[in-house]
């Protein structure tokens, strides 16, 4: 076994929890962890510690929430603490090129997707959403660019036509933790090889956003299928459904009868009693049909229980969302 490293871990969310539990089931020693400040949630708006906090916590681990990495005052106490690596998985703040290059082996990321495709924000959602059939993670050392380093190891995953964005999200978690103990495993013993980015096939995953969410059912079924599938779940798909909102949780594209005429876009047809289907596409000759979704008020149901306990609300030729003629501007 290599000798153990001296980590510094930089982290925030759930997906870098499971990296730092990795971390610390291996042999490798966490002297510090770095994560976001306590940021207000819930309904009462309470001050509330990240899940890498909580998890540091538990461990009696040092814990550090700059608001910035620029501060000088901030970069000496970093080096104080003469790290052999940082690992940096969904942290939320930049490293300066002075915090780069501070650690003797440089900085760390675990990155959920196979690079370069999908660089940026959202690469888990962007990729099903774009309908990609596979997905992955990367170690990747760290330089001043937006994940444009060295490539060190990469696993992956398929991307099946029932993966949520919660789905892959999980199973990256993982991946990403077990890549990164043994990534730091080879590091230490000098056996870890770098790559260089290839220059095509670059794809940047831009940040998500709560209006993304609602949709045009004039789209086609197969990206509106993706985009709730993504969107599950987190910021979670929608559409009108009188004042209210519908939200749709699970769907695919499905083919039109032979009998049904193309209906305005938005349309419910007919249902074949396990799903809402929903007319789609510029000419509403298309189908979207919906197996999981969210009445207002109620719980993440499958659609055929929807069916039955409010088939008022969900009747045939009623009408969900605009059309694309109808918005405002």
């Amino acid at each position: 076994m290599s000798r153990p490293l001296r980590v510094i871990f930089a982290g925030t969310p759930d997906f870098a929890a499971a990296s730092l539990a990795a971390l610390l089931d291996s042999h490798h020693r966490v002297v510090a962890v770095y994560t976001q400040p306590d940021r207000p949630a819930g309904r009462g708006r309470q001050l509330t510690a990240s899940p890498v906090k909580r998890l540091a916590a538990r461990h009696a681990l040092p814990v550090r929430q700059p608001t910035t990495l620029k501060s000088p005052e901030v970069q000496a106490e970093l080096a104080a603490l003469e790290a052999d690596v940082m690992v940096v998985v969904a942290y939320g703040l930049i490293l300066p090129k002075a915090v780069l290059d501070t650690p003797r082996l440089g900085c760390l990321n675990v990155h959920a997707s196979l690079l370069p495709r999908w660089r940026g924000a959202a690469p888990i959602q962007r990729a099903i959403e774009a309908g990609d059939t596979e997905s992955g993670v990367t170690i990747m050392q760290m330089d001043e660019g937006l994940d444009t380093g060295d490539m060190l190891l990469t696993r992956r995953t398929p991307i099946t036509a029932t993966t949520t964005g919660g789905d892959l999200h999980d199973t990256l978690a993982r991946l990403g933790a077990e890549a990164l103990v043994e990534a730091l495993d080879a590091l230490a013993a000098g056996e870890l090889a770098a790559t260089p980015q290839p220059e095509a096939g670059v794809t940047y995953a831009a940040k998500l956003s709560k209006a993304e969410a609602e949709l045009d059912f004039c789209e086609p079924a197969e990206p509106l299928a993706a985009r709730i599938r993504a969107f599950n779940p987190w910021p979670v798909a929608w559409c009108a459904l009188d004042d209210a909102r519908l939200r749709l949780l699970m769907a695919a594209a499905s083919a039109r009868r032979d009998d049904e005429a193309p209906q305005t876009p938005g349309t419910l047809l007919a249902s074949d009693g396990e799903a809402l289907r929903i007319a789609c596409g510029p000419a509403g000759d298309e189908v979207l049909r919906v197996t999981r979704a969210q009445l207002p008020g109620g719980k993440p149901l499958p659609a055929r229980d929807l069916l039955n306990a409010r088939h008022d609300r969900l009747a045939p030729g009623r009408r969900l969302g605009a059309a694309r003629e109808e918005r405002q501007p």
